[in-house]
């Protein structure tokens, strides 16, 4: 036996909806109305609180320097040998 389709599956749905609104009865609902806030300005913090004391960088960031050492050899060998490509194949 085949499937019923989507189509008469939607208008089923929308029947029993209907029924089912015309069974309750309508009540206005009264929605409490929103008590006003007062809006605080933000914290004003200071300059020296933002920035982290030199202790802290070196202390959190050790791992970058030879990365950055490493990365600058990587790429100056690579240079180096278009510089040599160019000279061999041009």
């Amino acid at each position: 036996m085949a499937k019923k389709s989507r189509r008469s599956k939607a208008k089923q749905r929308a029947r029993m909806a209907k029924a089912v609104e015309q069974r309750q009865p309508q009540q206005p609902t009264q929605q409490p109305m929103p008590t006003p806030t007062k809006l605080q300005p933000p914290a004003r913090v200071s300059p020296k609180a933002q920035v982290p004391k030199a202790q802290d960088l070196t202390s959190r960031y050790q791992y970058v320097m030879p990365d950055v050492k490493r990365i600058g050899i990587i790429a100056g060998a690579i240079i180096l040998v278009l510089i040599i490509l160019s000279f061999v194949l041009g």
